[in-house]
């Protein structure tokens, strides 16, 4: 007689083994692996349903896109990201460090929301109903129509629903609300997956926006399983360094509009406020020209920005030298300084300490930042400055080439209008050209033509 087997899966990669384990073996989450031993049963035939009505498939050309709609939040940056507003229906996760601005940020969308005549329910599963009216009378989100809940039952929660029948629903937090249809505590796998679930459930079925408020991780992963982020229409990113003001919103996945926006807010005491052009917030404007500053236009999403990149070149007894970075990244700078030291003839930066930092505490992370980085090291090693009528743009490679990066009209225009007249992209051919430029030292014949081009 054949012995039953019991079976264990994981519930968020379909790992399988035969014995528990605290930790999958494939996706390495905890507490993800589960039981799933079945008793053998028949294969039944799923017999069709007869669909009638408003359910039978129609020609897609036949179908009407007005209830689907975007409907302003009245913050710009905001619906930037969204991609025109939110849609009736569709649930938004928002993600973010503690103390980064989450809720804030939601409670003023809460406020504008309410401040034009639409119901909004609040519930905050994390703070009491006069902790959030405080922080509401301290940014001036105090509206009639402005509905506050504390509850961490999602049953109760949905009654709130059917009690207030609000146009906007906003859940802080979904890792701290339970269901008692699953067991375990709020924030487990399975709680996180019910739980989503059934508010997804309720937003497609009454056509109710619902804004959902996710935890991160120690490496910044939004916490709970990765069905949460399948589930959902819009996963939007907050980010900001609690040192400074500056946050940023980024869309990571949206089904009703683009991917590559980026928002810009800042932090003060009566909350957070948007910042429609950041341009000023990233460069420093001092009377006096000091070396190792290079600016550079940088992409966020479809907008352009100005970043000052600053750089510091120490001599160094130790045996291995410093490589200290803030804003970019460290691998893409080692490679720059390797690239310098043998394709442009800046000596000694093997045997020297590099710190290398950006202005406003904005992070680098595209190749187009590499001319700036490389012209910042070499100003600094040299100890010549740079013009502040300077921007540079341009993917460094490993032979010394400097590569044209996307959108090089955006970023020029973009450069213009801010008053740079000296302008080095990828027309300088080579890195030690682009020096030669950028530093205003004596040049070959055929430098002298490029910087006569350039001016």
């Amino acid at each position: 007689m054949a012995r039953p087997v019991s079976s264990f899966r994981c519930t968020e990669c379909g790992w399988t083994t035969l014995k528990w384990a605290g930790r999958c073996g494939e996706c390495q989450q905890w507490g993800t692996v589960v039981d799933m031993t079945e008793k053998a049963s028949l294969s039944r035939a799923v017999k069709p349903v007869a669909v009638i009505g408003s359910g039978i498939a129609r020609p897609i050309t036949h179908v009407d896109t007005t209830a689907v709609s975007h409907w302003p939040t009245g913050i710009g940056e905001f619906d930037r990201v969204l991609g025109g507003g939110i849609v009736p229906g569709s649930v938004i996760l928002l993600s973010g460090e503690p103390g980064v601005g989450k809720s804030t940020l939601l409670l003023e969308v809460a406020s504008k929301a309410a401040a034009a005549k639409s119901r909004v329910l609040y519930v905050s599963a994390e703070e009491s109903v006069s902790q959030v009216r405080l922080r509401a009378e301290r940014t001036g989100a105090l509206q009639p129509e402005l509905f506050i809940a504390a509850e961490t039952d999602l049953a109760t929660i949905l009654g709130q629903i059917d009690a207030v029948q609000p146009s906007l629903v906003i859940i802080d937090s979904v890792q701290t609300v339970a269901s008692g249809l699953s067991d375990g505590l709020p924030g487990q796998p399975s709680q996180v997956r019910e739980v989503a679930s059934t508010l997804i459930r309720v937003a497609k079925d009454r056509n109710l926006p619902i804004l959902l408020v996710g935890h991160v991780t120690k490496d910044g992963s939004i916490a709970g399983p990765r069905l949460l982020e399948h589930l959902v229409d819009v996963v939007c990113q907050f980010e900001g360094d609690r040192q400074t003001a500056l946050r940023f919103v980024r869309a990571l996945k949206n089904r009703f509009g683009p991917t590559d926006e980026v928002g810009c807010f800042e932090m003060t005491g009566e909350g957070i406020s948007e910042v429609p052009d950041p341009s000023g917030l990233f460069l420093t404007r001092g009377g006096v020209l000091v070396p190792g500053t290079c600016v550079t236009v940088a992409l966020e999403g479809r907008r352009a920005m100005p970043v000052e990149v600053q750089a510091l070149v120490m001599p160094s007894t130790a045996p291995n030298p410093r490589r200290v970075t803030n804003g970019v990244d460290s691998s893409r700078v080692a490679m720059i300084i390797a690239v310098l030291e043998q394709r442009a003839d800046v000596k000694g930066l093997g045997a020297s300490d590099v710190y290398v930092s950006t202005v406003g505490g904005i992070r680098l992370t595209e190749p187009g930042a590499d001319l700036a980085i490389a012209l910042a090291i070499a100003s600094a090693a040299r100890n010549k400055p740079i013009g502040h009528d300077v921007v540079a743009f341009g993917e460094i490679s490993l032979a010394g080439e400097v590569r044209p990066v996307s959108s090089a009209k955006q970023r020029a225009s973009e450069a213009a209008r801010l008053g740079f007249v000296t302008r080095i992209d990828s027309g300088a051919g080579r890195l030690d050209s682009a020096i030669l430029l950028a530093l205003r030292e004596p040049v070959s014949a055929r430098d002298a033509e490029l910087d006569a081009a350039f001016r």
